[in-house]
């Protein structure tokens, strides 16, 4: 029975295609309208206006252009008006801008809308279709961004406009930020509008996330913003943002969503400002608290891993009689780990210290036991050629280049004679 449908269907679906290619732009033009509804009549007119001839581009246009709001919204006809904006003259393209400005805002929240008006707005070149579209959508920019379709329309804006004549999508954005910055889809835009933004732009989005970010950061949506932020690498613009937090790490390191921004704030943070991060996190009563919390005890392992010595050595003597209290957690061992890798960091220097000076203690010995070997052995040589002259003159057992006029004086110097470890002189004459 199925394949019986399908056969049926596919049948259908040939004789309908081929209907169209043997057909003439001419015969059906007082049916392009209802044609351009339907899936293989928007492709065959698609076709004739990638064909690129002004008369079969006038006819469409003409028989379309008074239901090009309806057509947008279309499942098959807003291809074709995507086509038709891509392909129309400037003038024609104006006409079609100024149709549809008064629907613009229906037609980005519809899901086959939305493609229709970003093509039309990727295709806009006279300042007055600029102008217009900019009209239609700045008292909606905010209804826009916070749903499904209409903000993929704000993104084109964003991608396609000059920075001037976007200014009104800031300008809507930095009025409503707390609203934009925690909204699901909002929050991707404020990121891309931090991307796609002037200097001055961006100076005015991120001084509005500052001064909300306390707000910003405990939000499921809104801390994301706030990373974006930290992570521009924009050290004035992360130190203000940070500062925020000062004197409320315990309250957020305890939450789901701000731990893991206090756990980036001390990973980007001034020396300085990290400084007063861990330093509201030394007292033993705010530490118990963290540590048996499930968030923000990996803020307490982060401080732990960028602290500095002092601040570290401080945090660890109020943690380790509170390690008893959470040895039942799977973190504990980890939090032991970093206490230990401290007191080993802080052993380190006098361990190397320590090697060296046994190291040249020991090539010092090696060397005096050198010089000693050699000064006996030319000892022995001049005791023999005093004690045995007799010897040398019947052939004696004397070395060949040594004769009774030797007068051995070592000139080898020590290169460890200047060296502090250095405990012993050597005569020139033994």
């Amino acid at each position: 029975m199925n394949t019986s449908i399908s056969t049926t269907t596919t049948t259908a679906a040939t004789t309908e295609q081929d209907r169209f290619a043997s057909i003439k732009l001419e015969d059906v033009v007082d049916e392009i309208y209802s044609l351009c509804k339907d899936q293989y009549g928007c492709r065959f007119f698609q076709k004739k206006l990638e064909e690129q001839k002004p008369d079969q581009r006038d006819l469409i246009f003409l028989q379309i252009y008074p239901h090009f709001v309806e057509l947008m919204t279309d499942p098959f006809g807003n291809y074709l008006c995507q086509k038709l904006m891509e392909y129309c003259t400037d003038t024609q393209r104006t006409m079609i801008v100024e149709q549809v400005a008064n629907a613009v805002i229906t037609i980005s929240l519809n899901m086959h809308g939305t493609r229709a008006v970003q093509r039309m707005i990727e295709f806009l070149t006279l300042p007055e279709q600029i102008e217009k579209i900019i009209q239609a959508l700045s008292p909606n920019v905010v209804t826009l961004i916070k749903d499904i379709n209409g903000n993929h329309v704000i993104q084109k804006c964003l991608h396609r406009l000059s920075s001037t004549d976007k200014q009104f999508i800031y300008d809507a954005v930095s009025k409503n930020c707390i609203e934009v910055a925690t909204h699901r889809h909002g929050c991707c835009v404020l990121q891309r509008c931090i991307d796609f933004s002037a200097e001055s732009q961006k100076k005015q989005l991120v001084n509005e996330i500052i001064r909300h970010a306390l707000t910003l950061v405990q939000d499921p949506y809104g801390n994301y913003v706030v990373q974006y932020v930290l992570e521009l690498g924009d050290a004035h613009f992360s130190d203000q943002l940070i500062r925020q937090f000062i004197g409320h790490i315990g309250g957020l390191s305890v939450q789901k969503y701000s731990s893991n921004v206090m756990e980036k704030c001390i990973r980007v943070a001034e020396e300085d400002t990290r400084r007063h991060l861990i330093e509201e996190m030394v007292n033993r009563p705010q530490l118990e608290k963290l540590l048996k919390d499930s968030y923000a005890n990996y803020v307490v392992q982060t401080a732990l891993d960028f602290a500095e010595e002092t601040q570290h050595q401080k945090l660890g003597d109020c943690i380790r009689p509170l390690l008893p209290g959470i040895r039942n957690t799977s973190y504990c061992k980890r939090i032991q780990g970093k206490l230990n890798r401290g007191e080993q960091q802080r052993q380190q220097p006098f361990q190397q210290v320590q090697s060296q000076y046994q190291q040249q203690q020991f090539q010092l010995q090696q060397f005096q036991q050198q010089q000693q070997q050699g000064y006996n052995h030319h000892l022995g040589g001049l005791i023999g050629a005093s004690t045995t002259t007799t010897t040398s003159v019947t052939g004696g057992n004397i070395h060949p280049l040594m004769n009774n006029d030797i007068n051995f004086s070592p000139t080898t110097t020590s290169p460890f004679v200047s060296h502090p470890f250095s405990t012993s002189t050597f005569s020139s004459n033994p």
